[in-house]
């Protein structure tokens, strides 16, 4: 592999991951925006409905909720700032310079610090269901949140599931 060619491949998998993640949740929120749409009353009367929460359980998660909205805004416009100024790099030419590595580095970075507290809002919100329900929130969370980065990984690697662990 050429010295060249290295920063084009890892270009090439953040995209792919990107467009990928993008698809994902472009699907999820279509779903979610269908049933929103249905009751246009609550975006997350949903939660409510699909994990079975009594009034007070529903208050708290929609304290959570509101609690985390600036902060996952916060970061979706930080990622937003990043990637044009990626954008402008590539289009000048400058796609594989030490300029868009150090842009490429802060999306990493802000993506995975995203995740992080996306996780631990997950949790949070688990906290407040019925114990079983929100073993089952958590679970769905997470496969929403890492999920689609772990198919991404398995696929260039052409490593599946588990098995790492059968070596």
């Amino acid at each position: 592999m050429t010295a060249m060619s290295r920063p084009v491949l890892i270009l090439l998998a953040i995209a792919l991951a990107s467009v990928a993640i993008f698809a994902w949740v472009f699907l999820f929120a279509s779903k979610a925006s269908s049933r929103h749409l249905s009751r246009p009353t609550d975006e997350l009367e949903w939660l409510q409905t699909e994990f079975r929460l009594g009034k007070a359980e529903m208050e708290r998660v929609r304290e959570l909720h509101n609690r985390y909205l600036p902060v996952c805004q916060s970061f979706c416009d930080q990622i937003a700032r990043e990637k044009r100024s990626l954008q402008q790099l590539v289009e000048q030419g400058q796609g594989t310079s030490e300029a868009a590595r150090q842009r490429l580095d802060e999306i990493a970075r802000l993506r995975a610090s995203c995740q992080a507290a996306m996780l631990q809002h997950f949790e949070e919100v688990s906290r407040v269901m019925p114990p079983e329900e929100g073993r089952r929130y958590l679970k769905e969370m997470r496969r929403f949140t890492l999920g689609v980065h772990e198919q991404i990984e398995e696929s260039m690697s052409g490593v599946q599931g588990d098995e790492h662990a059968h070596h």
